[in-house]
């Protein structure tokens, strides 16, 4: 692992901002390659990424290499100005690996090997497939170590996004090996795991099973956690293996890769480590929060916003042209204008190189309507002039964004794999941190309140508030980390249920928060216990979606009676979700209480003074509601204001900066034109650097990147 330091405020080491699509010459006919390398470079391309599926083409028999079809494509974009990053191509293993060494492939929980004919059908944590991945990539690495079209590497593609988990046997003496090697002593597995509940222990490391679905009921949520922290390592493992061939062989090759889902990913480990940068693949239009968030810009800042979190700026391997479908689903069709605002969005919110998927769509296989740059007919048409306006701007102002970091005032406690796996262990139909943490997202998104995902452990002096999103998980010296925030005039807002589990997933034995956390914010918890929405079922509906036994729902006057309200200021709102019952110390504020029931006037939301800042700690979870009413409350005295004040419908407003210059991306996502008052003084440098003060106005999909005085 390197000494790297990940940090939400990392900008991309680059000098130029990478600019192009993904190209696959082993799709379309020879003839047309001179045409699509002008047709690029015409554009203002210059680079784009290849080879990603094509380990049948570069090694049709085994240790039988044929590299002329990608070295003819890397030299005719090369004559046109256009470099070349090159992927190892071990998401799609050939045939003949698969036939040789069955023994690769995945097995689903319910025992069924995957086949050959898709992608990301072979087990990473298996021996035999590393020892192939590593022998594919040192062959092409070794091949390429001199061409100088070929710049850097992605690793693999989109690794754990059609299946992360495995069943079969490679996974399980694999796992058994990580587990050996973590505890040493199957006791110490026995007690980490609850062994004495059920039954559950075991005699030595090689009777350790797989906690396969469908059982019975449900495993030990240790049993889980480890599971899906070893294949978290095995990722790692699996990718590290090939981030070292490449380093040794060309050390100035940047090396990155394209993340498309986030599971079983520890990004703060050696995973991120290993990268010169993490690149994010997005499809704003295709994502299922698109349904729940109401459109597709409010899903692409979350997204990027959430990633940028991990390891700060990224790159964009793959954004979202045209229309996007595999046989099962398709995405909306960006309209005219919004691939450009589209891509400016990723610029926005951290992206310093960005290549639209794809140059041109295939015309056979599985995604044969996933629309590129240039069209079926080979014809370009407003997609390919969008993108050619966005990459001669890119190129233009990369001496101004390339260096800066993603303005935040609020944080949000983000990028942690084991509280992201311990939510799911043992869910109960309660929300999950990262869904908890949307609404505040999304309040300040709205807003244009300056806003994102950053991780305790991170530098969290340029914040004003952090907030932590029920997180079981929670380790002593982020306590230290948050109490020194505060002391320096920050504000920190806990969530319920925050620090009641151990590393083990086990509860605690102190009283919640536990021992630091308690004496952090000044409360206790007596009490705790779900909370049902008018109308809702309550436990049996949390029953019925678990797939347990199906009992006749509560009446909805059972639910009614028990929902709880609270009292916050003069507004008396719904709360949801959880409650919890709290005991304070002498010096903590009361500034919610619950209002009705039994627990009428206890508090419900506390302030501890902490320096020149404060704690906060929430007794539920948010509501839009309560979110509202604590943002009115925490905001203004916290400083936080919005970047640009009285935001119409359909504006989102993020700001770029650095010690030497302020750039406030200003961006309409809606199709009809709009007035924005309020914006800064500066001038536009998306318009001839036209001066901008007070008012702007935007076409529909219009987009202002202003640079502000001072």
């Amino acid at each position: 692992m390197s000494d790297k330091t990940l940090s939400v405020w990392n900008p991309v080491k680059t000098d130029r901002f990478l600019v192009g699509a993904p190209h696959y010459p082993e799709h379309v006919d020879e003839s047309y390659w001179e045409r699509d390398a002008e047709r690029m470079a015409k554009a203002g391309f210059n680079v784009v990424r290849m080879a990603e599926f094509a380990w049948h083409i570069l090694e049709p028999k085994l240790g039988t290499y044929n590299f002329d079809l990608f070295d003819r494509a890397i030299s005719m974009l090369g004559r046109y100005g256009i470099d070349t990053i090159m992927c190892t191509p071990t998401a799609t293993p050939p045939r003949w690996l698969t036939v040789a060494h069955p023994e690769i492939l995945r097995v689903d929980g319910k025992g069924r090997p995957m086949s050959h004919g898709s992608r990301q059908h072979c087990d990473t944590a298996s021996p035999v497939f590393r020892e192939h991945s590593r022998r594919i990539t040192k062959a092409m690495a070794e091949h390429y170590r001199d061409n100088p079209f070929v710049v850097g590497w992605q690793t693999d593609n989109e690794l754990n996004t059609s299946m992360p988990e495995s069943f079969s046997q490679a996974t399980l003496t694999e796992f058994q090996a990580f587990l050996a090697g973590k505890y040493g002593e199957i006791g110490k597995l026995n007690a980490a795991w609850g062994g004495d509940f059920w039954a559950t222990a075991y005699d030595s490391f090689d009777q350790v099973v797989l906690p396969i679905e469908f059982g019975p009921t449900f495993p030990s949520p240790g049993h889980l956690q480890d599971y899906h922290r070893f294949l978290a390592f095995s990722t790692a493992r699996f990718q590290h293996d090939q981030v070292e061939i490449l380093r040794d062989v060309k050390p100035s090759w940047f090396v990155f890769h394209n993340l498309g889902g986030l599971r079983d990913i520890d990004f703060r480990g050696q995973f991120s480590k290993d990268l010169d940068f993490v690149g994010y693949d997005i499809y704003p239009l295709l994502y299922d929060e698109f349904q729940r968030l109401g459109n597709h810009a409010k899903v692409q800042a979350l997204h990027l916003d959430i990633c940028r979190g991990f390891s700060g700026n990224y790159i964009v391997p793959e954004q979202q042209s045209g229309f996007g479908s595999q046989p099962g689903f398709c995405t909306l069709t960006p309209e005219p204008g919004e691939l450009r605002r589209m891509a400016l969005s990723s610029v926005a919110h951290g992206a310093d190189g960005l290549m639209f998927f794809r140059w041109r769509p295939a015309h056979f296989g599985a995604e044969i309507y996933w629309m590129g740059i240039i069209d079926h007919d080979d014809v370009a048409r407003h997609r390919y002039d969008e993108a050619k306006r966005f990459a001669t701007e890119m190129t233009a102002l990369a001496p101004k964004i390339l260096g800066t970091y993603v303005r935040m005032d609020v944080g949000i406690a983000g990028s942690d794999f084991d509280n992201q796996e311990a939510h799911k262990t043992y869910p109960i139909g309660l929300p999950s941190p990262q869904d908890d943490a949307i609404l505040l997202h999304q309040y300040c998104y709205d807003r244009g309140i300056a806003c994102g995902f950053i991780h305790p452990e991170d530098d969290l002096s340029k914040l004003k508030l952090f907030y932590v999103p029920h997180w079981v998980m929670w380790k002593d010296e982020w306590t230290a980390r948050l109490e020194a925030f505060a002391e320096a005039g920050g504000t920190v807002v806990i969530g319920a249920r925050t620090g009641t589990r151990n590393e083990d997933n086990h509860v605690i034995r102190e009283t919640a928060p536990g021992t630091a956390l308690s004496k952090l914010t000044g409360v206790r918890v007596e009490e705790f216990g779900r909370l049902t929405a008018p109308g809702a079922n309550g436990l049996f509906d949390v029953m019925e979606r678990s797939g347990g036994l199906v009992i006749p729902p509560n009446k909805p006057a059972e639910s009614n009676r028990r929902q709880r309200r609270l009292k916050i200021g003069n507004r008396e709102i719904a709360a949801g979700h959880f409650y919890e019952n709290l005991t304070i110390d002498p010096d903590v504020e009361v500034i919610a209480v619950w209002s009705n029931r039994y627990a009428e006037g206890q508090p419900m939301a506390t302030s501890r003074k902490v320096g020149k800042g404060q704690v906060v700690y929430l007794g539920t979870y948010l509501t839009p509601e309560l979110t509202e009413a604590l943002t009115e409350r925490l905001f203004t005295p916290a400083g936080i204001e919005p970047l640009v004040g009285g935001l119409p419908e359909g504006v989102e407003v993020t700001m770029r900066m650095n010690d030497e210059r302020r750039l406030l991306f200003v961006q309409n996502y809606m199709d009809q034109a709009v007035t924005v008052g309020g914006v800064p003084a500066g001038r536009d440098l998306l318009d001839g650097e036209k001066m901008v003060a007070g008012r702007l106005e935007l076409e529909g999909y219009g987009c202002a990147i202003v640079e502000l005085e001072g």
